[in-house]
C-alpha cells in the first residue's frame, strides 16, 4: 500500500515544517524556531482535533497548491486565508475539510496577514530533532531536509482516523489593538532619555525587511549614549537591538541565541504573534509595561487561546 502524503505542486517560496518551537537548547546555541504565530498554528491543530503544539506548514502571504495522496486527509488552514480552495471551491476561513485522493488545495493570498497555518489530522511524519519538528533553515535543522518545501516533494503523513474527525469551525476573535507593548531593558542605558521617549511616543513604519529571523522598522534615529557595540548577550524572540544606524531590529523565532547590539527593551510575549502578523508598510507603534503587567497579560493570552481551542475540543498541549 502506498504511504499516504500530501505532495507540493506548487509551494510559495518560504513554506517550512513549524511547531510549537525546541526548548532547553539555546545554551548550546540552537534556536528554538517554531510558528511565527502560535495562535494561528493552535488554532489550525485545534480545528482538525490535533494537539495545539503538532508541526504544521507555514507559509508566508500565499501556500501555493497542494494535491492529496491519501484515502482521506482532513485539512484546516488558519492565519493567512482570504483564498481558499479545494478543487476551485472556496473553503470558509477557520474551517476544517475532509479531501480524498486526487484533490487538490489551493491556498492564495490574504492583504491583511504575513504568516499562515496548514494542518492536517494527525499530523506530519517528520522526525524528531533536538526534540522538534520546526525547521532552522540558517542550520538544516527539523523538518524533513532541514529547508524549505520544494515544488514536487511528498510529504509523509500520520492520518490516524481522519476521516471520523467531525467537521469544525471557529470565529477567532479580533486581534487586540494599539500599540505593540515593551518592557524597557535590558540596555536601554545604551541611548539617551529623548531617543527613549521617542521610542514611545513617534510612529514606526514596518519595512519590507522582514523574515523568521527578524524585522526592520523604520522612524526617528535613535542616538548612544554609549556606543552600539556591547559583549554579546543572550538574546530572545521579541528582543528590540538598536543597531550602529540608529534604529531598531526586532528580533524573531528564528533569531540567533546572542547579539552584541543593545537592547531598548522586549515586545511582550502576548503581543509577538500579533507584531509578526504586521505587513510591511504598517504604522506602527510602542508602549512601555512593567513585568508584572507583561505576565498578566501573557496569561490573559494564554487563557483566551485555550477557552478557543477548548471550544474545539482539542486535546491540551
Amino acid at each position: 500500500m502506498t504511504p499516504p502524503v500530501l505532495r507540493a505542486l506548487a509551494p510559495t517560496p518560504v513554506v517550512t515544517l513549524q511547531d510549537a518551537g525546541r526548548s532547553g537548547w539555546r545554551r548550546f546555541g540552537v534556536t528554538g524556531s517554531g510558528a511565527m504565530d502560535r495562535s494561528a498554528l493552535a488554532l489550525a491543530n485545534a480545528l482538525v482535533g490535533n494537539r495545539t503544539t503538532e508541526p504544521a506548514l507555514e507559509f508566508a502571504y500565499a501556500g501555493g497548491e497542494w494535491l492529496v495522496e491519501a484515502p482521506a486527509c482532513r485539512i484546516a488552514v488558519t492565519g493567512c486565508v482570504a483564498q481558499v480552495t479545494i478543487d476551485g471551491v472556496p473553503l470558509r476561513p477557520y474551517e476544517s475539510a475532509l479531501l480524498g485522493h486526487g484533490q487538490r488545495l489551493r491556498i492564495g493570498s490574504d492583504p491583511g496577514k504575513v504568516w499562515g497555518y496548514l494542518a492536517v489530522a494527525g499530523g506530519f511524519d517528520a522526525p524528531l530533532s533536538f526534540g522538534s519538528r520546526a525547521t532552522h533553515t540558517g542550520t538544516n535543522i527539523g523538518g524533513w531536509t532541514g529547508g524549505t518545501i520544494q515544488a514536487g516533494e511528498a510529504l509523509p503523513l500520520r492520518l490516524g482516523n481522519a476521516a471520523h474527525e467531525p467537521d469544525r469551525a471557529i470565529v477567532p476573535l479580533p486581534d487586540d489593538e494599539g500599540p505593540f507593548r515593551v518592557v524597557l531593558g535590558p540596555q536601554s542605558d545604551f541611548l539617551d532619555d529623548e531617543s527613549i521617549a521617542r521610542f514611545l511616543t513617534d510612529p514606526w513604519r514596518m519595512t519590507w525587511q522582514q523574515d523568521r529571523m527578524a524585522y526592520r522598522v523604520e522612524g526617528p534615529t535613535l542616538r548612544h549614549t554609549k556606543g552600539f557595540n556591547i559583549v554579546s548577550d543572550g538574546v530572545l524572540p521579541g528582543c528590540i537591538q538598536i543597531m550602529g544606524t540608529g534604529h531598531p531590529l526586532i528580533l524573531m523565532r528564528d533569531a540567533g541565541t546572542n547579539g552584541g547590539y543593545p537592547k531598548i527593551g522586549m515586545i511582550i510575549d502576548a503581543d509577538l504573534d500579533r507584531f509578526a502578523q504586521t505587513r510591511p508598510g504598517t504604522t506602527i507603534h510602542f508602549s512601555a509595561v512593567g513585568v508584572e503587567e507583561a505576565q498578566l497579560l501573557r496569561r490573559r493570552y494564554l487563557a483566551r487561546l485555550q477557552t478557543m481551542t477548548a471550544r474545539l475540543g482539542t486535546l491540551p498541549a
